[in-house]
């Protein structure tokens, strides 16, 4: 029997910013952040630049020979992922609107994004 004293919670934020060609590089990260979560961590994201498109609907991820990572989003709740983020600014330049993606995701103005930083412990930008 192990004991856990002194645990602390940590505030993360995973920010994504590339398109969803690097699937890979997407699914990478939903994976450390599912890790991160499972171990009781404060878990939020932020979607921006051409990341946008992760969470664009109805995808079609075959077509370019990628996986499609859409119902790892769904997953997010299981493991208290809520705070999902996206850039307003990032959402408009590539055309799309919050009715235009396959999650609820709260918009940020770019002037808000450093005060969303500031709130984290440890913010992973890769």
């Amino acid at each position: 029997f192990l004991e856990v004293r002194n645990r602390v919670e940590k505030q993360f934020l995973f920010i994504m910013s590339r398109p969803p060609a690097s699937s890979l590089h997407a699914q990478e990260m939903l994976d450390m952040i599912l890790t991160t979560a499972a171990f009781d961590q404060t878990v939020r994201l932020l979607f921006i630049d051409q990341a946008v498109f992760l969470l664009k609907k109805n995808q079609h991820a075959d077509r370019i020979l990628a996986k499609d990572i859409a119902p790892i989003f769904d997953a997010l709740q299981m493991y208290d992922v809520e705070d999902l983020y996206v850039e307003s600014e990032s959402l408009a330049a590539q055309g799309l609107a919050p009715q235009d993606l396959c999650i609820g995701i709260k918009p940020v103005g770019r002037s808000n994004i450093g005060g969303l930083i500031a709130q984290h412990d440890v913010v992973v930008n890769a």
